[in-house]
């Protein structure tokens, strides 16, 4: 099995992604639409968001309820990523013990976390009772 994802550019910087029937506009400048970087982190926090979730089941948290996740990629002098961190929020009551289990399956189960190379895996920390 293959993931295909067909970018096309006319002219400039912008591009658009052909992702099946689905169509996404990334600008590196920002101007038009997310660039590049925020897309990326965009997709880091959105394939957690499932991790946390079934990794939560299976650490006896059936349902974390609302789930916020505030992304940050903070950039080196060349404005390349040099380190991302997760500031997780949960609806539902959970310890510190439970949390870090939870992060750790996490870890384990999100493509994109397994995707990126090791120095750039988000930095997470987590809060229960999040309303």
């Amino acid at each position: 099995m293959a993931k295909q994802v067909t970018t096309v550019s006319d002219d400039g910087f912008a591009a658009t992604n052909e992702v099946r029937d689905f169509e996404a506009t990334i600008d590196p400048n920002g101007e038009e639409s997310p660039d590049t970087l925020e897309t990326l982190l965009s997709a880091y926090g959105s394939c957690y968001v499932p991790a946390l979730r079934v990794g939560g089941q299976q650490r006896g948290v059936d349902d974390l309820g609302r789930i916020e996740i505030e992304t940050t990629g903070d950039l080196n002098d060349d404005d390349k990523l040099e380190s991302i961190s997760f500031d997780i929020s949960v609806e539902a009551s959970i310890d510190d013990e439970t949390g870090s289990e939870i992060i750790e399956r996490a870890n384990e189960l999100c493509k994109v976390h397994d995707a990126l190379k090791s120095e750039l895996h988000a930095e997470t920390s987590i809060q229960g009772d999040a309303a």
